[in-house]
């Protein structure tokens, strides 16, 4: 009998929206029964840990970035020769761990350096283009550099104009072998009731100093509305004792499960503008009010992108008033359903198929 083909998911350790999308597509290749091992750091590594306890983990050194309070476009600039150097570093440590575990397909959420020479390379990304305020273009080829050393690129998105990304993945000219694989959340809307339990929800999430600033900012103006609400601090490290603080319900982390009944249950989710939390928002069908992490430019963009399509309303982190916000958002639609796609586990097949 041929033996099950080792697949290994690597996501990147930048807040937890590379391994929250990284559910469905490990699910999709349980599916199919391929044998699925996780290599991971920091948060991530903690929260696939809970969601797949009965699989294989190893850990695999993250970036190690971390930003100060400040201009966070620079500090990013800055923190490149890191970044390419954390790139080889990854890229020595995963061909030990091709070797030592067998490994025949490597699935990379935006590690550059997670390919092997004797493996089957995927890159899933959403971001083909770095927002950046000059450079876009030099940007752009450097990345593409990148995601030609491996056999495939998906992106978690549909293709034509009912997509979410918009210009990250829409603008330039796309590499060879390039598949839009639909949306990935690990919620599905058709599986839970709703039974409306909080007025607001609030998902904190991001690189630190700014989640805990996030998260601060967030909970002292909830306690003060008197509004039923719902905290979720995004650390899966911490227990998942629920806590109340007044009229607000606290918990560190939710399992997927649980996360997907209270955003349901709830009539408007805050949170930051990180792709993996619209594409669960999106899935959900959910009203939203977005803050970016200040100076990230991706989030920035897809802030405004969908404020310019009323549906949602954003607000910069440092003008941030809650009941304005409300207000404002009334104005706005939602998420609206979006088209099936059976292209992740088509492209799975086809991956597995193939000798």
């Amino acid at each position: 009998m041929k033996q099950p083909q080792r697949i290994l998911i690597c996501p990147l350790d930048w807040g937890l929206g590379h391994a929250t999308r990284c559910i469905p597509v490990i699910n999709a290749f349980l599916s199919k029964k391929a044998e699925v091992i996780i290599a991971a750091d920091g948060r991530p590594y903690e929260l696939l840990k809970k969601e797949f306890p009965q699989l294989t983990f190893v850990r695999l050194k993250g970036y190690d970035i971390s930003y100060s309070v400040g201009n966070m476009t620079l500090q990013m600039i800055l923190s490149i020769p890191k970044i390419l150097k954390g790139i080889k570093d990854e890229n020595k440590a995963l061909q030990k761990i091709i070797d030592e575990f067998k490994i025949d397909v490597v699935v990379s959420d935006n590690r550059y350096g997670c390919w092997g020479k004797t493996t089957r390379n995927i890159f899933i990304t959403h971001q083909l283009m770095i927002k950046s305020p000059f450079g876009e273009n030099i940007l752009n080829r450097i990345v593409l550099s990148y995601i030609r050393k491996f056999n495939e690129c998906w992106i978690p998105d549909h293709d034509g104009d009912e997509n979410l990304t918009g210009d990250l993945s829409h603008k330039y000219a796309l590499p060879e072998r390039t598949y839009f694989i639909g949306p990935l959340s690990r919620f599905n809307k058709g599986t839970i009731k709703s039974e409306p339990a909080f007025e607001l929800m609030a998902i904190i999430s991001g690189p630190e100093p700014q989640r805990s600033i996030f998260e601060k900012l967030i909970l002292d103006q909830l306690k003060h509305s008197g509004l039923k609400s719902f905290l979720v601090k995004g650390i899966p490290q911490e227990n998942g004792t629920v806590i109340e603080n007044g009229n607000v319900k606290i918990a560190s982390h939710l399992a997927a499960e649980e996360m997907s009944k209270t955003i349901i249950n709830s009539e408007i989710i805050i949170s930051r503008s990180g792709y993996s939390t619209i594409m669960d928002l999106a899935v959900l069908e959910k009203k939203a009010i977005f803050i970016p992490t200040p100076g990230q430019t991706e989030q920035e963009y897809l802030a405004t992108y969908f404020s310019k399509k009323k549906i949602a309303f954003y607000e910069k982190q440092s003008e941030f008033d809650l009941m304005k916000s409300l207000k404002e958002s009334e104005n706005y639609n939602g998420f609206k359903s979006l088209p099936e796609s059976n292209q992740l586990l088509k492209r799975i097949g086809i991956i597995l198929s193939s000798e």
